[in-house]
């Protein structure tokens, strides 16, 4: 057995795996330059869309996700700067030289929010009921594990069917947190109305289509944490009003300010707009399953009509850049070559002339309402398919009505963006370009065995070297069937009022609220 508790080198050397310290995965712990963080306090942050569930087996939703994280912690999690993984309830792991056992053990001094012990029962029925869901979840991340067994109360022994080399990593997705065995007595379906777990908040309460509550967990295992007294989202549609609202404090922070009111908000006395490094790709998604965008010609066309350098200068106000590839330039083995399509009028005329739809045809592209980001990026390419022949019709949705068409492949295309959760490729690259990968490939039916082949080699390979052969031809193979018309890379950008302190975002999108606090 190799005893794992240094940088493993499974991963990119950019993004390697370290067994570090609980405490640093965290920011600077909520602390101001006037010494301890503040007790107490009531932190609210507005967002444009509600949450869709809190099952985090089968919840495709960033929003939702982001709540069950601070309720439902995994066994390891990623590092502040996202480029390792650290434990969290586990304290380490051992791996046979056959790389198919790993041995965990897990803390000792871990309740759930109702005060019951964390045992290596938790962990198991948590892991088996994720793995369970296959693709119709997020089980598919779980696809190279055999058996999953408590050895005793806080050891947990993982047998995998073959080498996987994301292992580790995808223990550290929010949909391998620990709940109580058998939940606690309850079905599913009653446990996730009101979900229980290790995490620093507490269930309170949910007004659909308005906000979110959880309230501090009294009992949770990092002493002193969290400082805030309740959490709560607040659903707001209209950008403009979640900025006035940050302005004038009626809120907290707002998670998704649009780019053209970053300077203004800088210049706010009393109001902080910070960007984060990230792994986000925002693209326009194509439904295969509705010609003509089974066609590649018709993807192809559109894709080559975009001018992705126009949309980060006329979008993100100059924050980012272009997208070339399937995977951001934060994932690992992102290959810079991958042979994205970039602006050229004359190929797009020239692919849609070998086409099913050579004089053109009408379509629409669904984007949110009230997200200037999407507007502005949807009026941009309908002009540049104007020019090209297609007729491109916009259609509007209210945010949460439009990741729910979203999850039902309702559209013909649709923006969309794509973070990582975890430290490695296979995450997106699954969920993205294989049909059991949890979502029909990103909502999309895209479908090459070819592609579907070569991911399924990436995950079995342990070499670094050879992923990174591996995941270069999937990107380059990805980019010659334009299934997704790839935009642009930004970094993530949130403002709040000057008396929130501690806040931090990772690259893979998350943030830990027990370390923020805020000035009373």
């Amino acid at each position: 057995m190799r005893t794992r508790f240094g940088v493993v080198g499974a991963l990119a050397l950019t993004m390697a795996l370290a067994l570090g310290g609980c405490g640093a995965a965290g920011s600077d712990d909520g602390a101001d330059a006037g010494g301890a963080p503040a007790k107490g306090g009531d932190l609210t942050m507005a967002r444009s869309a509600d949450i869709i569930a809190m099952d985090k087996t089968t919840t495709f939703d960033n929003n939702s996700i982001r709540v069950m994280e601070q309720i439902m912690e995994p066994l390891f999690h990623a590092s502040a700067d996202g480029t390792k993984l650290e434990p969290w309830l586990a304290t380490g792991y051992t791996i046979s030289d056959d790389q198919l056992t790993y041995t965990i053990p897990l803390r000792t001094d871990v309740t759930f929010s109702n005060g019951t012990p964390m045992t290596a029962k938790d962990v198991k029925f948590s892991i088996d009921e994720n793995t369970k869901t296959g693709a119709e979840g997020w089980g598919f991340v779980n696809a190279a594990i055999d058996t999953v067994t408590a050895t005793d109360d806080h050891t947990v022994t993982v047998k995998l069917k073959y080498p996987w080399a994301p292992f580790i990593a995808d223990l550290s997705i929010f949909s391998n947190g620990v709940v109580p065995d058998g939940y606690g007595g309850k079905t599913a379906e009653e446990f996730y109305t009101a979900p229980v777990g290790t995490g620093p908040f507490v269930w309170d309460g949910w007004k659909k289509g308005q906000s979110l509550k959880l309230t501090a967990n009294e009992k949770y295992w990092q002493k002193g944490k969290p400082y805030l007294s309740s959490v709560q989202w607040n659903v707001v549609p209209d950008a403009n009003t979640r900025k006035l609202q940050v302005q004038g404090g009626q809120i907290d922070i707002d998670d998704t300010p649009d780019w053209s009111s970053l300077s203004s908000l800088k210049a706010s006395g009393d109001v902080e707009a910070e960007t984060f490094p990230s792994t986000q790709i925002d693209y326009v998604a194509f439904n295969q399953a509705r010609a003509p965008f089974d066609d590649v010609h018709v993807r192809r066309a559109i894709s080559y009509a975009i001018d992705r350098e126009s949309l980060v200068k006329a979008v993100l106000f100059g924050n980012g850049e272009a997208a070339n590839s399937l995977l951001s330039p934060g994932t690992p083995y992102y290959d810079k070559n991958a042979g994205g399509a970039t602006f050229d009028v004359a190929k797009a005329k020239a692919e849609l002339a070998q086409s099913s739809k050579p004089d053109g045809f009408t379509t629409t592209l669904l984007i949110a309402s009230g997200n200037p980001n999407q507007a502005s990026v949807a009026q941009i390419m309908q002009s540049e398919l104007k020019d090209i022949g297609i007729t491109m019709e916009i259609k509007q949705l209210d945010p949460t009505a439009n990741k729910q068409a979203r999850l039902a492949s309702d559209f013909d295309m649709t923006i969309s963006a794509w973070t990582m959760d975890i430290p490695d490729p296979d995450q997106w690259t699954s969920f993205a370009v294989d049909p059991q990968g949890g979502s029909k490939s990103a909502f999309t039916s895209y479908d090459n065995p070819e592609v579907v082949a070569i991911n399924a080699q990436a995950q079995k390979e342990t070499d670094s070297a050879k992923r990174q052969e591996l995941y270069t031809q999937l990107q380059q193979k990805t980019s010659e069937d334009a299934f997704l018309a790839y935009l642009y890379y930004s970094p993530y950008v949130y403002a709040s009022t000057s008396k929130v302190q501690g806040f931090h975002v990772t690259p893979l999108g998350g943030y830990l609220l027990q370390d923020v606090s805020k000035k009373q």
